[in-house]
């Protein structure tokens, strides 16, 4: 059993408000599951934003050690699917959440939630994918499932400079499809850095924050949306006839006001996509098409890095929508 002290980011709470402090922790401080890893990166998503800011009811218990993905390697192991020694991956499972996260140089996990690490990924790159990507991964799948093809016409990505919508975009684009960006602001800089990713089109407006009526003038063959709320309205309201929208965030909101006309007069498909439950057959697909279809050296060119110590002012701003692509936390 290894005893050595190292560091996790805790979270803790007192009077109903939320801290976030790097502590040293020993593996006597850890849950009791089978797998221990030595973490090596973990990344920074919207929920884990959430989590450290304390913004909505993300943590189900106190303390916790947020961190919804982490990548590294076994040191112990108390199944025999996993060897010490053995480079593994996780996303998702409620960890971050319900059961403590990659914000830790060390952590124990139950080996359901462990995946070996896929061919031609570092432990690196994994977390620079992270839920964010495997999401996005999981979102064109569905797409594609639904019947959607280069061919078809348009897709737009909402929340398009979001970790999600990032990878979403790169995906689409090199797989041959039209892909228009859909984010708050519509500048010089955010058109440099969408166009990078592959997009053809860059949007935004008020109409966004409108309203939508029933149906609207058709626009759209497809969507991968991460807003949900009155954009995902719209979205739904602007599909050509039997488009499809992989909807998969919150950020805008989680209630929706929409009608049945896009889904009767058009033949629209509404396609839930989640990756916390996901199941693992699925998600080894998902793993194996981002190795393949994803351009690892466009992804690293809006790559951010941080450690431990970094991780609360950058959620601070993804909360503010000031953050951009990808972050990934070196946990040495």
């Amino acid at each position: 059993m290894t005893t050595a002290s190292f560091n996790a980011l805790v979270l803790r709470e007192t009077d109903g408000k939320t801290s976030a402090a790097v502590e040293q922790l020993s593996s006597a401080d850890l849950p009791h599951e089978e797998v221990l890893v030595k973490v090596a990166y973990s990344s920074i998503n919207y929920k884990d934003a959430m989590a450290v800011t304390g913004t909505g009811k993300i943590i189900r218990k106190f303390p916790m050690v947020p961190g919804i993905d982490l990548a590294g390697t076994v040191v112990e192991s108390n199944n025999a699917q996993f060897q010490p020694g053995d480079e593994v991956v996780m996303t998702g499972w409620s960890v971050g959440e319900r059961y403590w996260g990659g914000y830790s140089q060390m952590q124990r996990l139950n080996a359901e939630w462990l995946l070996p690490l896929p061919e031609k990924i570092s432990l690196k790159q994994s977390m620079l994918i992270g839920t964010a990507g495997l999401t996005a991964m999981l979102c064109v799948i569905a797409l594609e499932q639904a019947g959607i093809t280069p061919q078809s016409g348009k897709v737009v990505v909402s929340g398009a400079s979001g970790g999600v919508g990032s990878v979403a975009i790169l995906l689409l684009s090199r797989l041959g499809y039209q892909v228009t960006a859909l984010t708050r602001e519509v500048n010089e800089s955010a058109q440099n850095y969408f166009t990078a990713l592959g997009a053809t089109e860059i949007i935004g407006g008020e109409e966004w924050k409108v309203a939508p009526k029933p149906l609207e003038a058709q626009k759209w063959a497809a969507a991968v949306d991460t807003v949900g709320g009155t954009v995902l309205a719209r979205l739904l309201a602007e599909m050509d006839y039997q488009g499809a929208v992989a909807a998969c965030g919150l950020a805008g909101g989680f209630q929706l006001s929409t009608t049945v006309m896009p889904f009767i007069l058009r033949g629209v498909k509404l396609l839930g996509v989640d990756s916390v439950m996901c199941p693992n057959p699925l998600r080894t697909l998902a793993w194996q098409r981002l190795a393949r279809d994803l351009d690892f050296s466009v992804l690293a060119a809006a790559e951010r890095c941080t450690g431990l110590d970094g991780i609360h002012a950058i959620a601070v701003e993804m909360m503010a929508g000031k953050s951009r692509g990808r972050v990934v936390v070196d946990l040495n």
